[in-house]
């Protein structure tokens, strides 16, 4: 799967001379957290995020009154606050190097562009949505977790089980298993008794460790 299928497209963007209580009271009208920053090149320059907002505001032991603070922070730049070493993906990216350069950098989002035009952003809300459809949670159906030896054609026996017995495959993660001759999978049916499903598991002489 392509970021392009997954991402948020033509995300709010604002400009680098917007004023932080702007920037702070747009995020909190379109319910948003994570906010890129292009030039007036539609050049991205920069990101900025409610935590970014939160940390240019004065700190609770200031002496100003709240009239001084929101002048202060009407004066108050985006480009003073925002985060000018953006990470990015291409459109054309797979979803999984995204997760993997987030979770690597720590960060929550990343801009997506085409060449050099932004196009999108991914969240981490994106990589959760993506999360519940490869497991097919919005499915009903049996699902079982296993682990399996790791040589060609042992998933391919239990697919073949399961569509002998007119079972039908929503979904089909796998894993790592505990060991580097294991791989864990998880699999979800329709059209098969749970117990028919447990009884293709064990037919095919497989660690079974959750069925529901």
């Amino acid at each position: 799967m392509i970021i392009a299928n997954v991402m948020t497209r033509n995300p709010i963007f604002v400009s680098p001379d917007m004023s932080v209580n702007d920037a702070r009271a747009l995020m909190t009208r379109e319910k948003i957290g994570k906010l890129p920053v292009l030039d007036k090149n539609n050049r991205l320059v920069g990101i900025v995020t409610k935590k970014d907002l939160v940390k240019a505001g004065p700190s609770a032991a200031t002496s100003l009154d709240m009239y001084e603070i929101s002048y202060l922070l009407s004066k108050l730049k985006v480009e003073t606050v925002m985060e000018r070493n953006v990470l990015t993906v291409q459109q054309t990216e797979v979803v999984e190097e995204a997760a993997r350069i987030m979770a690597d950098s720590q960060v929550g989002c990343l801009p997506v562009m085409k060449g050099d035009l932004l196009v999108g952003i991914i969240t981490e809300t994106d990589l959760f949505r993506t999360f519940v459809d490869m497991f097919g949670a919005r499915h009903d159906g049996i699902r079982g977790t296993f682990q399996v030896e790791e040589k060609p054609g042992m998933i391919a026996q239990v697919s073949k089980a399961i569509a002998d017995a007119n079972g039908n495959i929503v979904s089909l993660v796998t894993f790592d298993g505990d060991d580097l001759s294991q791989r864990r999978c998880t699999v979800k049916v329709t059209g098969v008794e749970r117990s028919t499903f447990e009884e293709i598991l064990r037919n095919s002489t497989l660690e079974i460790e959750d069925i529901r």
